[in-house]
């Protein structure tokens, strides 16, 4: 039995067009770990993350989610994998209830087993009063929340969540994590990409970068973060804005010289 969650061996992409998303990328994820995946836009996460969930074809290398090979067995593989897309996609006439049970549906679940186990996420995630309203009455937040909900329902072994506090409130963000937090506890392993550096920065154990389809730095936040010292303010530099100390590595790693 394996102890990583996912193991990626020399990933490539290249679309029809001829534009070239990955070119050989490895990267390794432990079980129970929660793991950044960061980038600028157009860097390769949605292109890498489209690949382990069965999205999008690779045209070359290996993708293994808990030793399944995600290319000979994909239905296998996505069953232990939750994704929780950036965009909300939400049907906005359903109910939340309903949008979990039938969600549950597509991987076999029974009504009596996904109903109680809907409630129950919905009253964790702080919308168990709001089960029974269209989605379309939801707040922005609480969309955000539906999305992660659906994505658990099935019970993953792996959830991917690709910007899921993007335009949420921070205290909202803080009770979110506090939730997803507890999912790793339990076993759960989490792979985020997100454009709150901070949040990676406290949250995450691992980290790996990507620029221009190359992961360009990875391991854990403290070996990343050690790794690459701060840089020292110079003359004038006083007072100036200055972000996070993985937000000044991320900037080093990806930023075109100028």
């Amino acid at each position: 039995m394996t102890d990583l969650a996912l193991e990626i061996n020399n990933l490539e992409k290249t679309y029809a067009g001829g534009t070239r998303a990955l070119n050989g990328v490895s990267l390794a994820v432990p079980q129970g770990d929660f793991f950044a995946l960061l980038g600028p836009n157009g860097a390769g996460k949605t292109t890498l993350i489209g690949i382990v969930t069965g999205l999008v074809n690779s045209t070359a290398g290996t993708v293994s989610v808990f030793g399944i090979d995600a290319a000979r067995s994909p239905e296998q593989s996505r069953a232990t994998i939750g994704l929780v897309p950036q965009e909300v996609n939400v049907n906005p006439f359903e109910k939340p209830l309903d949008i979990l049970v039938n969600q549950a549906g597509y991987y076999g679940i029974s009504r009596a087993v996904a109903v109680p186990r809907a409630k129950q996420i919905l009253k964790d995630l702080g919308l168990h009063d709001k089960g029974g309203m269209p989605s379309s009455q939801l707040s922005g937040g609480m969309k955000r929340r539906l999305m992660i909900a659906r994505g658990i329902i099935h019970e993953p072994k792996l959830l991917i969540l690709d910007e899921p506090t993007a335009g949420v409130d921070v205290e909202l963000r803080r009770s979110m994590w506090d939730y997803l937090t507890g999912l790793t506890k339990k076993g759960v392993t989490i792979i985020l990409t997100t454009h709150y550096l901070e949040e990676a920065e406290q949250l995450a154990k691992h980290v790996a970068i990507i620029n221009k389809g190359d992961i360009v730095e990875q391991g854990t936040m403290e070996e990343v973060l050690a790794k690459h010292p701060s840089t020292p303010l110079g003359a004038g530099d006083e007072g100036k804005y200055r972000g996070g100390k993985l937000e000044e590595v991320f900037l080093k790693l990806t930023q075109n010289p100028t």
